[in-house]
């Protein structure tokens, strides 16, 4: 049983390495469900962390139909990845009607190799979710981050078992999104995963002292629940 921490920070990061999660996957901008983060980002946690490190290759929010040049940024990001010393990458691209665009998920697992490559919830925004799976099968995939086609991991239950299964072994299903410690069991037992994916997230305490008030952007940065991670890791283990 393997616990992957969505971290989208240095500080979460180690975090999770801490609490014994085995991977990480960075990423930055939480209310956009997660984009590329930064260069220096990248560098700074490949140093301070040993556990895998796949950040997130996402150049924005929103859908992920990309065009050229979002492609061409992609491509950029998946080589700067590499240079670093990443361990992999999370990522995913799909066609106007929502399908999966295996002809550029191919080429993108091209250029990360050796380098590994999880499919992340573009999964989850398909039309048919049996059909994408064979899919990113073929194209040479080691895992799907999925919530079972809903909103959250737990709802999808049953997709996640019927995934799991229809798998074969062939790739890792990886249950993400709500995620916690108290429905992991049933998580567990329900699906027959065996690796899990969470953020854990809470707001971090704000030590800055004065906040102008006619000021509304500044929001808030999150950072990983320690303790949420412990009680996640500790089920896992006695599974």
């Amino acid at each position: 049983m393997l616990l992957e921490v969505c971290a989208f920070n240095l500080q979460s990061s180690v975090i999770a390495e801490r609490a014994g999660a085995k991977r990480v996957e960075l990423c930055e901008n939480p209310l956009d469900g997660g984009t590329t983060p930064s260069y220096g980002t990248i560098k700074q946690t490949r140093e301070k962390i040993g556990i895998s490190l796949y950040p997130i290759i996402r150049p924005r929010g929103g859908n992920f139909f990309y065009d050229e040049e979002e492609f061409a940024i992609i491509k950029q990001d998946i080589l700067l990845c590499k240079q670093l010393g990443c361990d992999g990458i999370s990522t995913g691209v799909h066609l106007q009607n929502g399908e999966i665009d295996t002809e550029r998920f191919k080429r993108i697992v091209e250029w990360a190799y050796p380098m590994g490559v999880t499919c992340h919830r573009v999964f989850d925004a398909t039309p048919d979710p049996f059909k994408a799976l064979e899919e990113i099968i073929d194209c040479g995939c080691e895992r799907i981050l999925t919530s079972g086609q809903k909103n959250v991991a737990p709802e999808g239950i049953e997709m996640l078992a019927d995934l799991v299964l229809r798998a074969e072994g062939r790739i890792i299903i990886m249950p993400g999104a709500g995620v916690r410690s108290s429905n992991i069991e049933k998580l567990i037992s329900g699906t027959g995963a065996t690796e899990f994916h969470t953020s854990a997230r809470i707001a971090a305490p704000d030590p800055v002292t004065f906040r102008n008030p006619a000021i509304a952007d500044a929001g808030h940065w999150y950072l990983a629940n320690e303790e949420e991670l412990n009680k996640i890791i500790a089920i896992l283990n006695k599974a």
